[in-house]
């Protein structure tokens, strides 16, 4: 009897403590990951079952119902928020004398998709792979996996990586706290979105809308895959993204090349000589300013090159002998703002290939903001660029008198969908996640001053006026938007982790 009031006693004390600033080590947080991971696994695998296009409004409807029953059953207060479009929910958990308020971000909405290049039923049944001697991947009975799992096998469905997997390990660690009775030392308010992969349109007015729902002292966002060495990973900013659509005009309808070659202009050959006016044979984008109030001073350099790359690694991976002249390196090429031709169309190829002069040529052109550069400021200079190569600006399509009257007819159509931002390594919750990842891993995290590419997070930090920093989990070579997107099973492990240790780190 002693022996067990001894035991009760001791226990007690072990949760007090941790209650009040106790810490976990790593081999703790390893093992209580390692116990939550099949039930997690098995979650993950109902939730991935749920179909996530966000241009189908019962996809939307059965995620959201969906994720209020999954916070729900942990406690969470939750509140839909109307958008005008897919509507995002806010889930909410409040401690006693909450030191601050934790706002967490999530992806629900998954990418597109196209059945016929996924090597399993259907993305939307979610299987188990393990990778054969011959680098092929098998597909495993779910029986089997129920008895045991390694950690380099993979499970494939859309969203896995981007990004239910990520909501998954979060709420993996929320169940372990819950089960041994630990509470953070911060609120918990958690925002998803059911349209992220649309660019999030209505996000920007939500969020000034709900202003006061959403007010909290710093932002963590769950998305995006670590470095490429699949290291713990911070990311402390995201570049914006801006959309331009040109298109650029010829004969009224199409033409025979053998009647008409020579004598009648193409536009796509108008487009292309364009295009190709806008950068140097380096890469470099030659448009007057586009650079502009963007230095790499020393110090920045030196965070730049704490980034574990590979600059070969890099480059054999992706299958390129050389690199655009922006900069020398991977790191320092991304705190530049891109201009990138996204897509390309003109007439047919292919099998419907035809001997004609098209009678037009779209480009699809994507320019990746970074925080010193001026998104709107960028696009007139393009379009002002556009303008010294004597084209003449159309609504949508040309009159007949702008055909008689000018020989180089374009349309400019373009849209802002969010902006760049960047944080402080040493800002509160620059330290705070990193002091969690040190203790999970016990090493220090690799963090990347800003990522290439763009999540819908600037309203955030602007409207809210608080830091954000993105928790990368998944493995980078996931197929994020591709066919056969996989999530690695030791990362969804290590994200539990992860979680976890964000969640026992005290302020």
């Amino acid at each position: 009897m002693k022996l067990k009031t001894t035991s009760l006693i001791c226990s007690l004390i072990f949760g007090i403590h941790l209650s009040f600033g106790q810490k976990l080590d790593k081999n703790q947080l390893d093992a209580l990951s390692a116990e939550q991971f099949p039930i997690a696994l098995q979650e993950l695998r109902e939730f991935l079952s749920i179909p996530n296009d966000a241009h189908y409004p019962d996809h939307v409807d059965k995620n959201v119902e969906f994720c209020d029953e999954l916070f729900k059953k942990r406690g969470f207060k939750n509140v839909i928020l109307t958008t005008g479009g897919p509507p995002l929910m806010l889930a909410s958990r409040n401690v006693k004398n909450a030191k601050r308020t934790v706002l967490f971000y999530i992806q629900v909405d998954g990418q597109p998709v196209d059945t016929s290049k996924w090597e399993q039923e259907s993305p939307y049944t979610p299987v188990v792979k393990m990778s054969d001697s011959q680098g092929k991947w098998k597909t495993l009975d779910w029986e089997k996996v129920k008895e045991g799992t390694e950690d380099d096998w993979r499970i494939f469905a859309r969203s896995a990586s981007d990004a239910k997997g990520p909501i998954n390990m979060f709420l993996a660690a929320i169940d372990i706290i819950d089960s041994k009775h630990w509470k953070p030392n911060y609120d918990i308010k958690v925002i998803m979105d059911f349209e992220e992969e649309l660019g999030s349109p209505h996000l920007p007015g939500a969020v000034k809308k709900y202003k006061d729902e959403l007010k909290a002292d710093m932002f963590v966002i769950l998305d995006g895959p670590r470095h490429i060495s699949n290291q713990p990973t911070l990311t402390f900013g995201a570049r914006g993204i801006s959309t331009i659509t040109l298109k650029t005009f010829g004969p009224r309808v199409p033409q025979h090349s053998g009647h008409y070659g020579n004598y009648v202009p193409n536009p796509a050959l108008t487009m292309s000589k364009l295009l190709a006016s806008m950068k140097d044979d380096h890469g470099r984008v030659i448009i007057p300013g586009y650079y502009d109030g963007i230095e790499i001073d020393d110090k920045t350099k030196e965070i730049l090159r704490n980034v574990p790359d590979d600059e070969n690694a890099i480059r054999k991976k992706i299958g390129i002998a050389a690199i655009d002249k922006v900069s020398d390196n991977y790191q320092e090429s991304i705190q530049y703002p891109s201009l990138n031709i996204r897509g390309l169309s003109s007439a047919w190829v292919g099998k419907k290939v035809r001997t004609i002069i098209p009678d037009e040529a779209i480009a699809e052109i994507d320019v990746r903001t970074v925080p010193e550069s001026d998104p709107e400021k960028l696009i007139q200079s393009i379009k002002k660029h556009i303008e010294t190569q004597g084209f003449h600006f159309v609504d949508e399509k040309p009159t007949e008198e702008e055909r008689a009257k000018y020989t180089k007819l374009i349309s400019f159509d373009y849209k802002t969908s969010y902006r760049a931002f960047r944080t402080d390594f040493n800002t509160e919750i620059g330290q705070w996640l990193y002091k969690a990842m040190k203790r999970a891993f016990d090493q220090e995290p690799v963090r990347i001053r800003i990522a290439g590419g763009s999540i819908p997070i600037s309203p955030f930090v602007t409207t809210l006026g608080i830091p954000a920093v993105s928790v990368p989990t998944v493995n980078s070579d996931n197929n994020q938007h591709s066919p056969n997107e996989n999530l690695r099973l030791g990362n969804f492990k290590d994200g539990i982790k992860t979680c976890l240790a964000i969640l026992t780190e005290r302020f």
